[in-house]
């Protein structure tokens, strides 16, 4: 690497995760060692888009040296997207231009991916972008299903706090709806629920349909109830949502439940932290016993905005100073080919660094950063799967398994075969 006279600037999209002020770091004491002066541009997007140039500073090995083990980031945060207006993208390179920024290393999900390959492509080659991948939703398309940074310490904080609901379940006598942040893909509530040994995880990617039903949620969680009690006796346990199954719920009907107005973020997404989801899932639980007579305690807690600035594992420190030792390499060295002309996405492969090109990140159909899903026919989701507390088909051929479970929730068995039929 040679970077004598190189401008380099890095910025943070989207929500916090565990391990960004080590990327920050990494990329920075990198840059520097190479003759590469570097700055800090505050807040994502926002400030670029909006033609100001005053929100950046200088970054030096002494402001960087001892963050690598801190939670949240010094560069702060945004959502904001330069993508949906053209005066934005513009007033973005132009900024960009006026700090004689020519390097970019933007660290977040797929939203800052897509933001950050728009600029360089704007930029006309002035530009060049590394991109390092950051969610603790995991759904970024990293190749041999390589986790992105952050995943693994808000597992592992999730499934702690998880664990203490667990002991507060038992000792109570009463059950407990977990949601757990994952906008689109369930790959954290999956991790949570099975590294704590939870009675049920319930993720987007087992509903075939496009559209979630509330009821197919309220459905099985009912179901683990009652079969929990018809076959442990008990009637304590952990239901573990995924958010993401709100994102497919219908519009119409979650406004409804909710009581307030569906917002959306800049990149077109149901603000789901700002619904009371846990809440509107619980009452609705609690309904269908109600329905039936039975007053049933119940908790709802939302977990989520307590693991984005956790402090990291030393899994993702070791991890986000090899991203970000790699994004500085990318764009102070030579393009490989002309694929990278305009910089790409660095992941770690296995104890190696490598690129994807922003194309090969994108759904040709709709030009967005492609999301990585929960695969349910994979050996992993089965075997999670089969530790959770379910009704099954054969289990509606056990008449006394049946009557118990009708007695409980105040139901005929009949009325059990017929909710449960199509389980």
């Amino acid at each position: 690497m040679n970077a004598e006279n190189v401008r380099l600037g890095i910025l943070v999209g989207g929500g916090p995760a565990p391990g960004i002020n080590s990327a920050i770091s990494a990329c920075t004491q990198a840059a520097l060692a190479n003759g590469a002066e570097v700055f800090g541009i505050m807040d994502g997007f926002s400030h670029l888009m909006a033609g100001n140039t005053e929100q950046v500073k200088p970054l030096t090995a002494a402001d960087v040296r001892f963050i690598h083990s801190e939670g949240g980031a010094i560069l702060r945060t945004s959502r904001a997207n330069p993508t949906r207006n053209p005066e934005h993208l513009k007033n973005c390179v132009d900024s960009l231009r006026r700090l004689g920024i020519t390097r970019l290393a933007s660290i977040g999900g797929e939203d800052t991916a897509l933001s950050a390959a728009e600029v360089a492509k704007a930029s006309g080659g002035a530009v060049r972008v590394a991109h390092i991948p950051k969610t603790i939703d995991n759904d970024l398309p990293l190749p041999g299903d390589i986790p992105t940074f952050g995943f693994e310490t808000a597992r592992h904080l999730g499934t702690e706090l998880v664990q203490n609901l667990m002991r507060d379940s038992r000792t109570t006598n009463r059950w407990y709806v977990v949601i757990v942040m994952g906008r689109k893909a369930g790959h954290l509530a999956l991790g949570i629920g099975s590294s704590a040994g939870t009675a049920l995880s319930i993720i987007p990617e087992e509903f075939p349909d496009p559209v979630i039903k509330v009821d197919d949620v309220v459905k099985m969680t009912e179901g683990a109830m009652l079969k929990r009690k018809a076959v442990e006796g008990r009637e304590d346990g952990i239901a573990v949502i995924s958010e993401g199954v709100a994102e497919r719920f219908d519009p119409e009907e979650l406004a409804a439940l909710a009581g307030i107005e569906v917002n959306r973020d800049p990149h077109g997404h149901i603000r789901l932290g700002e619904l009371p989801l846990s809440a509107m899932l619980r009452r609705a639980i609690q309904q269908r016993f109600a329905d039936a007579g039975k007053n049933l305690g119940m908790v709802d807690v939302t977990i989520g905005y307590e693991l984005r600035c956790a402090s990291p594992l030393s899994f993702d420190i070791d991890y986000t100073r090899s991203l970000g030792y790699g994004a500085a390499r990318l764009l102070l060295s030579a393009p490989k080919d002309d694929r990278f002309a305009n910089g790409g996405l660095i992941y770690l492969d296995g104890e190696n660094l490598s690129m994807l090109t922003f194309d090969e990140l994108r759904d040709p159909d709709t030009g967005r950063t492609r999301v990585r899903m929960v695969d349910t026919g994979s050996e992993h989701y089965k075997v999670a799967q089969q530790y959770m507390v379910r009704i099954q088909p054969e289990d509606l051929q056990d008449d006394e398994l049946v009557s118990e479970m009708a007695a409980y929730g105040n139901r005929t068995p009949e009325d059990i075969r017929e909710r449960f039929g199509d389980s």
